[in-house]
């Protein structure tokens, strides 16, 4: 079985794993494995699902998920092409037309009152095509995706295709070959092959700045706007490092200034505009007629900083309808070798940024309170459940692709093993952490506007906690959030399977963070500071009593939610607003009483943080002295980094000097100052764990 084969295998077991444990159809199942890749790449924004479809007549349409950026003026349309077979089949090229052909047939329909008016006003018909009616005057570009579990013959790039209703279409493909090598890339994103020469019709012009032999090299552009605004329009976010990526979903304002520099003084965009600062892992050159050198292609191209001056450059053209044939930018390009991207591309992202200062929190994956959790996941072991000898531990996956790795290399009996230890129904990753968390914090609001922005504001949030109080983030937080896990997900799958939800399917996913941020309200409203997330985990399951009173909220919930007032018609986008979770909060629900033991008490719950907070601080001295002697053999290597960033003290340096020399009884001040260096070190980007 060659490597395409054991990924299709992958994958297969994956949907069904998601089917089961969500308790949907495979199809949606595999959508949302596909939509979850996209957004990552930077193929799309998060998507919502929504199935609808026409077979037959002379204008079938089909649609699975939609998602409009409304500041950049660009609607997604994705389409699912699933085969349920258990072998790797081909993806001809009439079925990708076929496919195009009905989004664009549906685009089309949904800026029809007639179609709009057809269809009911809670079906997942009327929440994909509401959107596009109400939008229409502001949509400036269209992108299609197709979701394909089967073999794409040769790689395509993404096309421009023919205008669809006066709107410039762009089609991409996401085969199980491109959704395979997105799952291995995980630090590195997956290569972009950007042909300069053919779209600007030859080589462009560049000044090579500097050679360092096996390091890296460097060059200037002036790069003409039209050839930015079509290469952007192109690949959209993929062409952004993943750091800058996930900031500009969240924050997608358009600047102003930059419009206003296009439209009224073109000429001046290469003065005014601090330019780009671009990676690459190669780029192929040409002598150009005059003799100057040129470059034709770039390999691997990544924006680490300019993705609010690129998107503004698209914006210009398709809303703005502005002409850019007098703007030019000017764009830093490192070539960067391959062996060298991880460590060097974050570190040109984090310099580049701080003149127009991304937070702290826009690079949180590597965040230190990502690295306790993930530490605490491997060693916390659930209790055995149902005479099981052992228990299971979740698994916190900071960065994509952990959870695989671990079984990469295994043989059969070591896969067996690990999945026992690590079941995958036990794997989440932080974006799924920051929805828990954020749902029981009682804001669906934010849960509802989509997995990133979601993510950032949970980064923002914890960020600040995690500034003012990291012992607060111990192992009884940890546990907790594995406790919202298991219940939100009981939640999901208990709705999916309800008879009431399969007679009118349908915003599922609100319905979820909607009911359990309804349920937590509920129980402060008691006098109750929380769930009891102690006998949640303990048992890990739901309590009987509490899964009774989900199942009786949900379908209030559901309907309350989908009875939308007359202004906000579309419920997807009314569960995005927090007058949306004023409405629901505010309302009474008939729902069974909760038992004591289901909820907890505000002093039980100011006891169990503070035993939480003052366990942190014993783990703190005993990580400490765990942390001190992987130093040891790297002493050298940390003191020159901490020496660097300007953050060595004489007591560091001194303890240092001991660790060196293999000697880790240092003083209580050398301690101290030692676990000072390690914590600025870590928010420096620079944990001492990845050194050597």
């Amino acid at each position: 079985m060659d490597d395409l084969e054991d990924a299709f295998e992958d994958l297969r077991e994956d949907v069904m794993l998601e089917a089961e444990a969500g308790g949907v159809f495979q199809e949606e199942a595999f959508f949302e494995i596909f939509a979850e890749a996209a957004s990552d790449n930077g193929d799309t924004i998060d998507l919502e699902y929504a199935h609808c479809r026409k077979e037959g007549g002379s204008r079938p349409y089909r649609v699975d998920g939609h998602a409009f950026d409304a500041d950049r003026g660009t609607l997604y349309l994705a389409i699912c092409d699933f085969r349920e077979g258990r072998e790797l089949q081909s993806l001809q090229a009439a079925r990708m037309d076929s496919a195009l052909k009905q989004a664009t047939n549906f685009f089309e329909n949904a800026l029809a009152p007639e179609f709009i008016n057809s269809l009911e006003d809670s079906s997942q018909c009327f929440a994909a095509a509401y959107p596009i009616y109400m939008n229409q005057q502001s949509i400036r570009r269209l992108r299609v995706i197709l979701f394909s579990n089967a073999r794409l013959a040769a790689r395509r790039p993404p096309q421009l295709m023919a205008d669809v209703a006066g709107v410039p279409v762009v089609y991409t493909v996401l085969d199980v070959a491109r959704y395979a090598d997105i799952q291995k890339s995980r630090a590195t994103p997956e290569a972009i092959e950007v042909d300069l020469e053919g779209i600007a019709g030859g080589a462009l012009p560049c000044l090579r700045a500097s050679k360092m032999s096996g390091e890296y090299e460097s060059y200037l552009l002036a790069l003409p706007g039209e050839v930015l605004a079509d290469v952007y329009g192109l690949y959209g976010a993929r062409l952004l490092e993943q750091n800058v990526r996930t900031y500009l979903q969240a924050r997608t304002k358009v600047n102003k200034g930059i419009l206003k520099t296009i439209r009224e003084e073109p000429e001046m965009f290469f003065a005014y505009n601090n330019g780009l600062t671009a990676t690459a892992s190669g780029v192929e050159l040409r002598q150009l007629e005059d003799g100057q050198l040129g470059i034709s292609s770039i390999h691997d191209l990544q924006i680490v900083n300019g993705g609010q001056t690129t998107a503004s450059i698209l914006y210009a053209k398709d809303v703005g309808k502005a002409s850019l044939d007098k703007v030019h930018v000017q764009m830093k390009l490192s070539v960067v070798p391959d062996e060298s991207v991880e460590k060097v591309v974050p570190l040109i992202s984090r310099y580049a940024n701080t003149q127009n200062r991304i937070s702290e929190a826009d690079f949180f994956s590597n965040h230190p309170f990502h690295l306790q959790m993930e530490r605490y996941s491997r060693v916390l072991t659930a209790p055995p459940q149902d005479g099981a000898l052992a228990g299971e531990k979740w698994f916190y996956e900071r960065a994509r692709g952990q959870y695989r790795d671990g079984m990469a290399y295994a043989s059969k009996a070591e896969r067996r093993k690990y999945q026992l230890e690590f079941p995958k129904a036990k794997v989440m990753v932080k974006t799924d952490l920051a929805k828990y968390v954020t749902t029981f914090e009682r804001r669906p609001d934010i849960v509802s506007k989509g997995a990133q922005k979601c993510f950032m504001h949970f980064a923002n949030e914890t960020a600040k906690a995690w500034k003012a109080g990291q012992a607060n983030f111990n192992e009884t937080w940890f546990r907790n959030a594995c406790s919202m896990a298991l219940l939100f997900r009981w939640t999901d799958k208990m709705i999916a399977q309800s008879e009431w939800y399969q007679e009118d399917r349908g915003f599922k996913s609100q319905t979820v963070t909607y009911t359990l941020a309804r349920a937590s309200l509920h129980v402060r409203e008691l006098g109750r500071a929380s769930i009891n997330w102690d006998t949640v985990w303990s048992t890990q399951d739901v309590p009987e009593e509490l899964q009774e009173f989900l199942e009786v909220l949900a379908p209030q919930i559901a309907a309350a939610i989908k009875d939308a007032p007359a202004e906000a018609r579309n419920v997807g986008e009314y569960c995005k607003m927090q007058a949306c979770w004023e409405n629901i909060s505010k309302m009474d629900f008939s729902v069974p009483a909760l038992p004591d033991y289901v909820t907890l008490s505000e002093d039980d719950a100011k006891d169990l943080k503070k035993a939480g907070r003052d366990t942190k601080k014993i783990d703190n001295e005993i990580d400490l002295d765990v942390v001190l002697l992987s130093i040891v053999p790297k002493a050298d290597l940390v003191r020159a980094n901490a020496n660097q960033k300007r953050l060595l003290s004489d007591k560091s340096n001194r303890a240092l000097e001991k660790l060196s020399a293999g000697n880790i009884a240092l003083s209580r001040p050398e301690r101290n100052a030692m676990k000072l260096l390690i914590n600025r070190l870590a928010d420096e980007g620079a944990p001492v764990e990845s050194m050597g």
